[in-house]
């Protein structure tokens, strides 16, 4: 079988030995299959469809803020780096940082700013480039080929990574490995429990790998929660945002504008019952 046929996921990514089955969500590469143990959902696409969109990734530009955004963006990996230092009851200067498939080094460079002791690791030559350049230490390739030390860190940061991956249980094998015992390990994805999936199932965007190159792999609390204990890690905190129907030019303006406000209004709701759009988790190592 070539690689054009050949699909890229044929098992479950978090590790469980259960059948696949199909679901009732229709994507341009086949329905959407689901783990009947844990409930991740996964893509049917093709080894060379997946390669083919993961190309968007080696881009220099990578994450870099568009305009209007970056006070915006500043805030959020504040908030972010705030908490993990809170867990870690250590101030930023004390706090040794990896961020794993940092791109062009935003989240990277408000780490730096904020004084902590941060460095990351970006796969796509382009992005890794750009990131150098701006002056932050990173190191281009996967995180197995740089070969840190036992214990390295304090705390390792995984934001939109781990819905790329086939083995995820083989990456955060290795981040436990680097992580100083109880060390924290943060990953932020979408969640596939959201009310955004439940509303618009297979059209909801974050499924698109046209949109989301390399978006294979979908995860909700639970199934998180399994590939966290797998991987010798407990769940310290799960926190979700947004309720989201619509990306604007995806549907007329009207109707934009009208799910945009039933979002918003759904938001504080959605907060507390882990029913936003974006997934963050907070792991410790045990």
């Amino acid at each position: 079988m070539s690689d054009s046929e050949l699909r890229y996921l044929s098992r479950c990514p978090v590790g469980c030995s259960s059948e696949l089955e199909m679901t009732q969500y229709a994507l341009p590469e086949g329905a959407l299959l689901r783990c009947k143990s844990c409930g991740q959902l996964i893509s049917q696409c093709t080894v060379t469809d997946y390669w083919e969109s993961m190309r968007e990734f080696d881009d220099p530009k990578g994450t870099l803020p568009v305009a209007g955004s970056e006070q915006r963006r500043f805030r959020r990996s504040k908030g972010f780096l705030d908490r993990i230092s809170k867990l870690l009851d250590k101030s930023p200067g004390q706090i040794q940082l990896l961020d794993v498939g940092c791109s062009s080094g935003a989240f990277l460079n408000t780490a730096v700013k904020l004084g902590f002791l941060a460095e990351g690791v970006e796969p796509a030559p382009k992005a890794a480039a750009a990131a150098q350049a701006s002056g932050l230490n990173v190191r281009q390739g996967l995180l197995q080929e740089c070969e840190y030390a036992d214990g390295q860190f304090d705390a390792v940061t995984l934001f939109e990574v781990i819905e790329h991956l086939q083995q995820p249980q083989e990456l955060l094998q290795e981040v436990h490995r680097i992580l100083r015992p109880n060390g924290i390990l943060l990953i932020g994805t979408g969640n596939a429990a959201s009310w955004s999936m439940a509303a618009m199932g297979g059209r909801w965007e974050y499924l698109s790998i046209a949109k989301h190159g390399g978006h294979i792999s979908f995860f909700s609390p639970a199934s998180i929660a399994a590939l966290a204990q797998r991987s010798g890690f407990s769940v310290m905190a799960v926190r979700t945002r947004r309720v989201r129907f619509y990306e604007k030019g995806d549907c007329s303006m009207p109707l934009y504008h009208i799910t945009k406000l039933i979002g918003e209004l759904l938001n504080v709701f959605a907060v507390l019952f882990d029913k936003g759009h974006d997934m963050t988790v907070y792991l410790r190592k045990v």
